[in-house]
């Protein structure tokens, strides 16, 4: 099966499983808090760092048959905050605290600076 078709078919599952749990937690404990996505995002960087450390330590890392389907594509489907736990443990193994460091804030800041820029633009031009 070609790897596009791994990550897609992951993917499509992925995201299947996120929606069925966030609304499984909304329907337990309210939209108060994000709870559901708090939970996904827990659960997926834990599933992440397992088959990471699964994958890592039978081959090089990307290059097992079922990396592709898992990680990027059900995990990344799942959450990508998976993949960016990841990331950001890659770097901290490397020794590259300053870019790990920078990586977590830049991201977090900058994600949620470009979510608010974007709701600006529509709310701009829409009634």
């Amino acid at each position: 099966m070609p790897i596009l078709l791994q990550v897609a078919l992951g993917g499509a599952v992925g995201a299947a499983l996120r929606y069925l749990s966030v609304a499984f937690m909304v329907r337990r404990l309210g939209t108060d808090f994000p709870h559901g996505t708090l939970f996904v995002n827990v659960v997926g960087s834990l599933a992440m760092g397992i088959v990471a450390g699964i994958v890592a330590s039978r081959l090089e890392l990307g290059s097992d048959r079922w990396a592709a389907f898992l990680m990027p594509g059900l995990l990344g489907g799942f959450t990508t905050f998976s993949a960016f736990s990841l990331d950001t443990v890659l770097l901290l193994e490397k020794g590259r605290f300053l870019h790990a460091g920078g990586y977590m804030i830049g991201s977090v800041i900058l994600s949620v600076g470009a979510l608010f820029a974007g709701l600006m633009m529509v709310r701009a031009v829409t009634p």
